[in-house]
């Protein structure tokens, strides 16, 4: 069982961090008590392995006394338990860079007589939490993508950089309006259309006689072609990027023939890539 606390300073970044984990499969708590902690890991560990993978945030919101979760990290020494402490930080322009962008109040405001002052006094409460600290990142010059990819590297090291993205490849017809959850939507309704071969009309792309009739055209085959280079080149992007989920919209007319042919091919071409990726039809069954 991993097990990891996550701290660090208001505004390094441990939101972040801790969207990258859930992403990866980690179970995450924000802001348990220190002294809950303990019990907690006993419940996990009691889960019958439901609990593989748990990370928890203590910082300077539960207050400016550290007792209880050092106290807390010994128990859970004295239970054998493992566990790792994973320190967030930056420096202080990067941190009141980010506070006056996002126009969010520091935990420290209301007692301090400067945003710069607060994060000044957080950085000296938090310095014993950054000393017991297994791991510190500094997310000063540090973008997301490379946050994620060193996160990922620390905690989740047995994910193959492909199946970090799941792809879906849908089909639709563009009469009954283009799908919301779309990133990527390409119209094929230029292909030869099947619709007006009678004994192919009840068919559907995913039938060898329309898909033959589709893919039979050059100009069906250079399309693919495109679209495979575009993948090539567009999705380790993505993954690069840290885009978790990836939806790719393919439409014609009716969303029958024409599209579900190309979608049902172009996510055989992106599951050869290594990507997990599945197709659907949206209406396809539709009169």
């Amino acid at each position: 069982m991993e097990f990891l606390i996550v701290s660090g300073l208001s505004g390094a970044g441990k939101s972040t961090v801790m969207s990258i984990l859930e992403d990866s499969g980690y179970f995450c708590v924000d802001n348990l008590p220190p002294i809950l902690i303990p019990k907690f890991a006993e419940v996990c560990l009691a889960g019958a392995g439901s609990y593989e993978r748990v990370a928890m945030v203590c910082d300077i919101r539960g207050g400016e006394n550290f007792d209880d979760l050092f106290e807390a990290m010994d128990a859970l020494k004295a239970m054998e338990f493992h566990h790792k402490v994973l320190f967030v930080d930056a420096d202080d322009a990067a941190i009141i860079k980010r506070y006056k962008e996002t126009r969010r109040s520091h935990p420290l405001m209301e007692e301090m007589d400067s945003l710069a002052q607060a994060v000044e006094h957080e950085r000296v409460v938090m310095e014993p939490v950054k000393a017991r600290a297994d791991y510190v990142i500094t997310t000063t010059a540090l973008p997301v993508r490379k946050l994620r990819g060193q996160v990922l590297d620390m905690f989740a090291p047995y994910r193959k950089r492909a199946n970090e993205m799941s792809v879906t490849v849908t089909s639709f017809g563009f009469k009954y309006g283009i799908p919301l959850e779309a990133d990527l939507v390409f119209d094929v309704r230029f292909l030869p259309n099947p619709f007006y071969v009678e004994q192919l009309r009840p068919q559907t792309g995913l039938d060898a006689g329309v898909a033959d009739y589709v893919f039979g055209s050059p100009t069906a085959q250079e399309l693919m072609g495109h679209l495979r280079g575009l993948m090539d080149f567009l999705l380790p992007h993505f993954v690069e990027e840290g885009k978790s989920a990836l939806v790719v919209a393919v439409g014609c007319t009716g969303g029958r023939h024409r599209s579900v042919a190309v979608t049902h091919a172009l996510a055989e071409y992106i599951q050869s890539l290594g990507y997990a990726a599945g197709e659907t039809h949206r209406d396809m069954t539709r009169a």
